[in-house]
């Protein structure tokens, strides 16, 4: 993951999958020592938005259960 952040696939275009994947693989390079304090914090900010970006695809994910479950909820007690 030592690729610039310029060559590096844009956060909001990666599947939740694809950006999990490239968070575990952020963490693990931060916990082995970037060369650099630069690099250190370009991991660093790469695995906040990866991170976020996770989050926001769970809290749709969330959010489609839930009206889904309403939903169901709704039609039996009619």
């Amino acid at each position: 993951m030592t690729e610039a952040s310029d060559d590096a696939p844009d956060v909001a275009a990666l599947s939740f999958e694809q950006a999990r994947d490239e968070l575990v693989r952020v963490v693990a390079e931060l916990e082995q020592g970037a060369p650099t304090l630069e690099q250190s914090l370009e991991l660093w900010m790469r695995g906040e938005a990866l991170a976020a970006h996770c989050e926001q695809w769970l809290l749709g994910a969330k959010r489609r259960l839930d009206a889904v479950r309403a939903d169901a909820q709704g039609s039996g007690d009619a």
